[in-house]
């Protein structure tokens, strides 16, 4: 089981003062090769879980595995080091530094990962022009359209083959179009091996998956 997670609990606290209880207990598995579709609706708590899942937030408690490696409870550097050569993030808001071109903004990946270099290079030049966007690579995000700039972080969350792949209303800023491409991409990666995690409130995202669970009052069914 590339992912899997146990008893995961994870609550905030309200401007109010009161315990806003977010993940009640999640218990998940996620085997190589499987895409799985959570859906839940806005506030559910489905980025909540995808960021404890990708060791972006600690939960209150519970455990995440990766293989047979208990990832929660790490220092925050092993954590990073651990996230950024094995797990690949698709945010729906892109994440993009604006500063950077396309091609370096893929190429942060490789950086957070240690693994920077002539083939990470070669590698990244050659997920951009399978993507359509080498002619882009010297490009801006703020040259960029929504659906370029999609494609980007894609190539960023794909450069250095990671096992898990976690995507986060991958689809909501986009056209039918471009949705299609990075949905089809992420059903690519699954049948190449990965566990790929897939969060949106939109049920025509689960037609591509291979099982769909819901995420309501903290827990999936």
């Amino acid at each position: 089981m590339l992912l899997r997670a146990e008893g995961l609990v994870k609550s905030y606290r309200a401007p109010s003062g009161a315990t806003l209880a977010v993940l009640a207990g999640i218990d998940l598995k996620v085997a190589s090769g499987e895409l799985l579709a959570i859906l839940g609706a806005s506030g559910s708590g489905k980025s909540t879980l995808l960021n404890v899942l990708g060791l972006l937030e600690e939960p209150d408690a519970g455990d995440v595995w990766f293989g047979d490696q208990r990832v929660t409870g790490l220092g925050r550097s092993a954590r990073s080091r651990i996230r950024g050569r094995r797990v690949g993030f698709v945010f729906q808001s892109f994440m993009l530094l604006p500063s950077l071109t396309a091609l370096d903004n893929v190429l942060l990946a490789a950086r957070y990962a240690g693994k920077p270099g002539a083939a990470t290079e070669r590698r990244a030049l050659e997920l951009l022009e399978g993507f359509g966007m080498l002619e882009r690579r010297d490009h801006y995000p703020p040259q960029l359209s929504g659906g370029e700039q999609q494609r980007i972080a894609f190539c960023r969350a794909l450069l250095n083959d990671p096992p898990i792949l976690l995507a986060d209303e991958p689809t909501g800023n986009l056209d039918e179009g471009n949705a299609r491409v990075i949905l089809e991409a992420l059903r690519y990666r699954a049948r190449g091996g990965a566990a790929v995690v897939l969060v949106s409130h939109s049920k025509e995202v689960a037609a591509v998956a291979t099982a769909v669970l819901s995420l309501d009052q903290g827990t999936l069914r």
